[in-house]
């Protein structure tokens, strides 16, 4: 939730061509009464594209899940595993993993309404629940339903007693509860997330599981992407150079710029794109110090890159 809106998927697509990319989490309140094309409008460049929802009522989440295959996205997906104390508090996110009847009743309205695949993010499980055994109990009614598809954090969610961000860091990894699910599940398409930082960690799960989800790190290092297309989907095509996704972002920035978005709703996403390049400090200082100026063009742009190109090349 806020990071991966439309511009900062844009700059993924620049980067993989295959990689399914997912909206931020989007609340069934926010799709119905709210700012419809602000929420689901993305850029047909965006595609392969999942839409994320948070929600926990059938009917509202139908109502969802057809705007969405309406709006054109490849899969809808329903997260119930977000551990914050906002989604919480409207029946939302992890907190559903205590209530697997209601979410397949969701999921089997989602799916009676859309012929796109509904999806389930969750975790191996919240608080006091057992492991193994809950998660299981979690995943068996849904997958009643005909549902195929579970994005497993290999984390529990600690609703009470850890803020969100730790819930993203300090619960224990077990990647062998998500990798026993597969095998007690074999006609599942299982996808493992949580704490996946490198292509090397992906290619070994993928000898477990179904797929491997990356957040964190690839926003964090977006050009770690540049290698998934040929290690992953075995695409043989070169892999645009950072600075041809910059200059191409760019380009992106500069139209979205007549449009009236503020320079720096884009530039952020982009601070990481020359992490470990000599040059990277300055290029990240420059946009940082100057994008959130009220007059912000795309010269900010122009002018980090020629800081990392300068650096780049020895002085004659």
């Amino acid at each position: 939730m806020d990071w991966s809106d439309k511009y900062c998927r844009f700059l993924w697509r620049l980067i993989s061509r295959h990689a399914l990319l997912y909206t931020e989490m989007v609340t069934t309140g926010a799709v119905l009464h709210g700012d419809r094309p602000r929420f689901l409008d993305y850029h047909p460049h965006e595609q392969p594209l999942a839409l994320q929802l948070g929600g926990s009522d059938p009917q509202a989440l139908a109502a969802c899940a057809r705007l969405a295959e309406q709006w054109g996205y490849n899969e809808v997906n329903l997260n119930c595993g977000c551990p914050s104390d906002r989604v919480q508090s409207g029946k939302i996110g992890a907190c559903l993993m205590a209530e697997p009847a209601l979410v397949a009743d969701c999921i089997k309205a989602m799916q009676d309404a859309v012929s796109i695949p509904v999806t389930v993010k969750h975790r191996i499980g919240i608080d006091d629940m057992e492991d193994y055994s809950g998660m299981v109990e979690f995943v068996r009614p849904i997958a009643e339903t005909g549902c195929r598809t579970f994005i497993v954090h290999a984390r529990k969610a600690w609703l009470q007693g850890l803020s969100p961000k730790e819930n993203r860091e300090k619960p224990p990894l077990h990647y062998d509860m998500v990798y026993r699910l597969k095998q007690d599940f074999p006609a599942l398409e299982v996808i493992i997330n949580g704490g996946i930082t490198t292509l090397p960690q992906c290619r070994q799960h993928l000898t477990h599981v179904d797929g491997t989800m990356m957040g964190r790190e690839a926003y964090n290092n977006p050009y770690l992407l540049s290698e998934v297309d040929r290690l992953i989907y075995g695409d043989t095509s070169p892999a645009p150079d950072r600075e041809q996704v910059m200059a191409a972002y760019i380009d992106y920035c500069a139209t979205q710029l007549q449009r009236g978005t503020r320079l720096h709703h884009m530039s952020r996403h982009v601070l990481g794109l020359f992490q470990g390049i000599p040059g990277a400090r300055q290029f990240r200082r420059h946009i940082s110090e100057n994008a959130h100026k009220p007059a912000a063009g795309i010269d900010v742009l122009d002018a980090a890159l020629a800081a990392v190109q300068a650096t780049a090349k020895p002085a004659r």
